[in-house]
């Protein structure tokens, strides 16, 4: 075999050379071979039959040619006639295709398609069958999943009730597939996430819904299926509910049965569940179980909860060491957050200072926040908790805590617990400790001192110490211009000065730099309103309502100003906004009471100025109006009671006991008029208008103390005539001591008795009048120059009698039969032969 082999010799360039020269061994008589013309006559030279002879090629043994190959090796020329270039002398010709790229036996006129893009898209998929078993069961699970996934964001939506719905519609869902599969005999294909998922979103759902007894049993069924890995973890939300449900023996039971389940590895599950059991001994009063607890996890995983906590159980226990120990370890317990240079803005490099604004408020500095935050938080609150017990006063434990901070981690807190500690004087009304405390602040630095300078500021301005108040304002200003509160304080003082303007400035300003000042914004509505820009406080207070949604402060403010825009329906509903936030203010009921009472609606004014004398019957001007509002309605027997209560209030005014007596007097009890007519005059012996009175009826009755009556009026007239001709003719100080002497004695006695009918019909006019509307627009009776009234009108010299016209006298024996009848209670003037002889 190997003489048949062609080496190429080392001086040859080309190893293709001697493939076109003629080789004598080809001449043989093709046209007579079979097999070579029946492989010429196929369309791509596919091998003969097995039953085609071959000749024997010289030089080898006889042998079939199986394959084209081999016969091209026997040197068969091609189908053109031309000899084959498959070997020669020997060496075997290089393998090639069976036929051309991209030819065929197509016939002519076909395109060069060798991807075959002509036929064009292949057909589409055959659609399984959605009637068949398997199916069903895969379209049911996915539904299964996405009822769990509704019911998790309706919870995440605080929609519990919808929550609950569909995670029953999951566990019904998931039990129907379960039995499905079982139908077709592929239990073991049961999908037992998905049962997990259901089951445990179902109990979530039932405690979320305080439907506790459920979630128990559910979790249950969880647990106690072996074939769920991992489920005794869930004995911790078992013990969540019974520590909901008070039931502290059973939450550590099942928290301690939780914590066996939890791999020593996993350190932080470990040191949750222990807090949680270390809280179930605080809320059972068991601090040394508790501190045992939290000692571990101190120890094992501390942070600033556990920390805190540990301090409280040692506060309890009163040890003082223990304390200052464990706050020492809470100041050195690691925030696990990273520098906070990475934060600061890199002048020179710009790309940086991109990728700055979009991390500087995303999440996970969010998270850094809140968990500083509450560091902060839980050193300033143990600080508080400890400094009155580690030493022997208030102030050495607060200064024994602010040495430590400062050499801690947290050296920024030092400065806030001062502030603190002056504050806590502040509650304790230490003023002298908390200004001592406050000034120490003066030679820090700038934000600390206009911090201090502005509490300083506004102790003073408590103090009513203008002065000082004004000049820590100016202090807190000029260490740091855009503090919105020395703005506010420094608006204060000025506005108190009287220079509203100013005030105006600063509490603008205060706005321009904090527009979330609240005070600023009250204060300068309330600037508005003293400046009579009521509009303009209106828009304040309506600024200030959208962001103090429920501040009664700031709603009568508004219901106040509509009332003085004479705005009425506005100042009626904003009013009674007013009531349903503070529903047991009298004046605030009293105040819609008198809106009524301008708009003629007599009912619900009487109803509202009710409910204000209810919480507040000391209120002389509700019962003024609510006597006035019975006398007018004709119902004196009632309004006896209100006047009663305003002489019990004010006993020194004899206004109330005439009243009294009037009341009496106009319900046709005569005898108990004349007994108060009596007590008054023993109270009030210079009273005119209570003699007038005792004269009148003493006549009418027929008593022999009239005489006596009327030489006391008339002395009690000469006596009130000369204190006014020196009224009107004395200095300043006789003028002032003459009109208290006439209001205390005879101002309610002049102008007209009212025993007789005409003196009855001008009181009912006059009582008329005086259920009107007065300059503040309530109903009043006849009010005189007393210190106590509200309004102030001008003084009435003529006493009106507010009960209107009286009914006639019963017929008494004191007359004889047939006389003519004469007027009781006249308005005539008493005669000369009224007095003795």
């Amino acid at each position: 075999m190997m003489r048949n082999v062609h080496l190429v010799p080392e001086d040859e360039d080309d190893i293709y050379s001697g493939y076109n020269d003629y080789n004598p061994q080809f001449d043989e008589d093709i046209d007579n071979d079979e097999g070579f013309q029946q492989a010429v006559k196929t369309s791509h030279g596919r091998r003969p039959p097995p039953t085609a002879s071959v000749k024997p090629v010289l030089g080898a043994g006889p042998r079939p040619l199986g394959t084209a190959a081999q016969r091209m090796k026997t040197g068969m020329v091609s189908s053109m006639g031309r000899p084959t270039t498959g070997a020669q002398e020997g060496v075997a010709r290089p393998m090639t295709a069976v036929r051309a790229a991209g030819y065929s036996s197509a016939p002519r006129g076909m395109q060069f398609d060798p991807l075959n893009q002509a036929k064009g898209p292949a057909p589409p998929l055959e659609a399984k069958a959605e009637d068949s078993p398997e199916e069903k069961v895969k379209q049911l699970e996915k539904k299964v999943m996405e009822l769990v996934e509704e019911s998790c964001m309706a919870n995440s939506r605080a929609e519990f009730s919808l929550a609950l719905e569909k995670a029953k519609e999951a566990g019904r869902q998931e039990r129907q597939l379960v039995r499905q599969r079982e139908q077709l005999a592929s239990g073991e294909q049961i999908n037992l996430d998905l049962t997990y998922s259901v089951l445990f979103n179902l109990a979530n759902q039932y405690a979320a819904n305080e439907m506790y007894n459920e979630a128990l049993n559910t979790y249950t069924v969880i647990v106690k299926n072996k074939m769920f890995s991992n489920a005794g973890r869930l004995r911790v939300n078992m013990g969540n509910i019974y520590f909901k449900q008070r039931n502290y023996a059973k939450a550590i039971k099942f928290y301690r049965m939780a914590l066996d389940q939890v791999p020593t590895a996993h350190k932080e599950m470990r040191a949750r569940i222990m807090q949680n059991i270390a809280l179930v001994f605080i809320r059972m009063g068991q601090y040394s179980d508790a501190v045992t607890t939290l000692e571990h996890v101190m120890n094992e995983k501390p942070d600033f909860k556990s920390g805190f906590n540990l301090i409280l159980c040692y506060f309890a226990l009163g040890d003082r060491e223990k304390m200052k120990k464990t706050f020492q370890r809470l100041l050195n317990c690691a925030l696990n957050i990273d520098d906070e240079d990475k934060y600061l803005p890199h002048p020179d490099d710009k790309h940086y200072n991109m990728i700055l604004e979009v991390i500087r408020n995303d999440t996970l500095r969010q998270m850094e926040r809140e968990k500083k935050t509450y560091a902060e938080k839980c050193i300033m609150a143990a600080a508080k908790v400890i400094a009155p017990a580690i030493e022997s006063s208030f102030a050495a434990g607060y200064d024994w805590c602010v040495d430590h901070v400062k050499h801690s981690l947290v050296c920024e807190l030092a400065q806030e617990l001062e502030m603190n500690k002056a504050m806590t004087h502040l509650r304790k009304k230490n003023l002298e400790e908390a200004v001592e405390t406050l000034k120490s602040f003066e030679k820090k630095d700038s934000k600390v001192a206009s911090t201090a300078a502005t509490n300083l500021s506004f102790l003073y301005f408590l103090e009513n110490e203008i002065g000082q108040a004004d000049k820590y304002a100016e202090v807190a200003m000029t260490a740091d211009r855009y503090n919105p509160s020395a703005l506010v304080n420094k608006g204060n003082c000025v506005f108190m000065q009287g220079e509203h303007e100013r005030a105006r400035e600063f509490y603008q300003e205060a706005l321009r730099n904090d527009s979330t000042c609240t005070e600023a914004l009250y204060n300068l509505g309330l600037t508005y309103k003293k400046i009579g820009r009521l509009e303009d406080s209106l828009d304040c207070f309506l600024k200030l309502h959208a962001i103090l949604r429920n501040s009664a402060q700031v709603i009568y403010q508004i219901a106040d100003l509509y009332d003085l825009l004479e705005d009425t329906a506005q100042a009626t509903e904003w009013f009674m906004q007013l009531i349903g936030v503070v529903p047991t203010d009298a004046f605030v009921l009293a105040r819609l009471g008198e809106i009524y009472d301008n708009e003629g609606d007599k009912t619900q004014a009487f109803q509202y100025h009710y409910e204000s004398f209810r919480y507040f019957p000391s209120n002389i001007e509700i019962i003024e109006w609510l006597g006035a509002y019975y006398i007018d309605s004709q119902f004196c027997e009632k309004a006896i009671h209100y006047f009663e209560r305003a002489a019990v209030i004010q006993p020194s005014q004899v206004k109330w006991q005439l009243m009294v007596a009037s009341c009496h007097r106009r319900s046709g009890n005569y005898q108990q008029a004349l007994e108060t007519y009596k007590e008054i005059h023993s109270k009030f012996p210079e009273n005119v208008e209570c003699l007038r009175f005792l004269v009148r009826l003493c006549n009418d009755l027929g008593l022999k103390e009239a005489q006596d009556y009327a030489t006391k009026l008339k002395k009690a007239e000469k006596a009130r005539e000369l204190r006014e001709q020196r009224a009107s003719s004395g200095s300043r100080r006789g003028s002032g001591r003459g009109i208290r002497e006439h209001s205390a004695g005879s101002d309610s006695g002049r102008g007209g008795s009212g025993g007789s009918r005409g003196g009855s019909a001008r009181a009912g006019s006059a009582s008329r009048g005086g259920s009107a509307r007065s300059g503040s627009g309530r109903m009043r009776l006849p009010d005189s120059n007393e210190p106590y009234e509200a309004t102030r009108r001008e003084v009435d010299a003529s006493y009106v009698d507010p009960l209107g016209a009286a009914a006639e006298r019963p017929k008494t024996a004191a007359r004889q039969r047939g006389q003519q009848p004469e007027d009781e209670f006249g308005d005539e003037e008493l005669g000369d032969d009224l007095l003795p002889d």
